[in-house]
């Protein structure tokens, strides 16, 4: 995007000073319009025309020592505000982010990395219910991130409090309704190997997990939370290919009515035609089960399986975009009645 706006400001965060003094940086701001068009074909349709409007904040400087920092702040449609992250690059050292409400951190960020020519196959206007990693990237969160060595890069995230709304400057988060759990973690690694040849730059293999220890004292309620995702992509030419398995291990206690875990699956396929013009394909899933009674609580497969597949195309010239995305998905929230399609047209236009 360009930049709408350049104004000097000073460093924003004064204990910063204690590790360095920061020089002046810049404050940008950036935007954009989405206007799109939507057809359900198995449901009500109602105002198929909306409008989505985008500004993003972003501050920089630097330290005497080189460290670099950046505040983003997002604001989304009626100029709500959305986000907002610390980053400090510390060089050799790695990256700090403190992250408020953009769930971008920790395993959120793999959450879906299939290729795709727009967005993923469960983000184009269709509510499916699939299950995918949140883990801390859902709280206020603290990520550092390792330079990368080999190819290599492991990023570490700690939650404080689980469930809580995010804090203020000099609040706290209070105690939220997710409080049988406290603090979360997670761990990360992308894995891009260099093994001398230029068929395999494309490679990348990653990984993650989340735990929730429990901390209630009711007795055989509530345990111990897990999520997890491993996957790959490769890139050669033209074209892009991914595939991935992701798990839930929700922490309760099994019995006929409570799903003790969760499994999903996930592959794509995205062409880029040329530098302007890409098509995709992907497909995502998401699978309960540990039921007691399995066969008392989920009596056919239509309720035990979400399947969502989308075929999407591309088109960008200067700062506008097109984009077009069919949608079909099966047993949306895990209900056998629910099949349902959905078209959107999509123009985007930054700024």
């Amino acid at each position: 995007m360009n930049k709408l706006t350049k104004v000097g400001c000073s460093a924003l965060c004064g204990s910063l000073a204690a590790i360095s003094a920061a020089n002046a940086g810049d404050l940008t701001v950036t935007g954009g319009v989405d206007m799109s068009w939507i057809s359900k074909d198995s449901d009500v349709t109602g105002n198929p025309i909306g409008i989505g409007s985008n500004l993003t904040f972003k501050g920089s400087g630097e330290l005497d020592n080189g460290w670099k920092f950046d505040l983003t702040i997002a604001h989304k449609n009626g100029d709500t505000y959305s986000s907002s992250n610390v980053n400090i690059d510390m060089g050799g050292l790695g990256q700090l982010n403190i992250d408020q409400g953009d769930s971008g951190n920790g395993i959120a960020a793999i959450d879906d990395k299939m290729p795709t020519a727009w967005e993923e196959a469960w983000g184009n206007g269709l509510s499916t219910g699939i299950k995918t990693v949140v883990g801390a990237g859902s709280a206020m969160n603290m990520m550092y991130t390792t330079p990368k060595i080999l190819g290599t890069t492991i990023t570490a995230t700690k939650a404080w409090n689980m469930g809580t709304t995010d804090g203020a400057d000099k609040t706290t988060g209070g105690v939220g309704t997710d409080n049988n759990y406290d603090t979360a973690y997670d761990l990360t690694v992308n894995i891009n190997p260099s093994f001398g040849t230029e068929v395999l730059s494309g490679l990348n293999v990653f990984a993650g997990g989340h735990t929730k220890p429990q901390n209630s004292q009711t007795a055989d309620t509530v345990h111990d939370y897990y999520e997890g995702i491993a996957g790959i992509t490769f890139d050669i030419g033209p074209v892009s290919l991914g595939a991935a398995r992701s798990g839930h291990i929700m922490g309760n206690a099994v019995s006929t009515s409570a799903v003790t875990h969760y499994t999903g699956a996930m592959w794509g396929v995205a062409l880029n035609i040329n530098d302007d013009l890409s098509v995709s394909y992907g497909f995502h899933n998401s699978r309960k089960a540990g039921y007691e009674n399995a066969s008392a609580a989920m009596p056919n497969e239509g309720q035990r399986r979400i399947e969502v597949e989308s075929f999407q195309v591309a088109y960008s010239m200067g700062g506008a975009s097109i984009r077009l995305a069919d949608t079909r998905g099966d047993n949306l929230y895990f209900s056998s009645a629910a099949d349902k399609d959905v078209t959107v047209l999509s123009v985007a236009l930054a700024f």
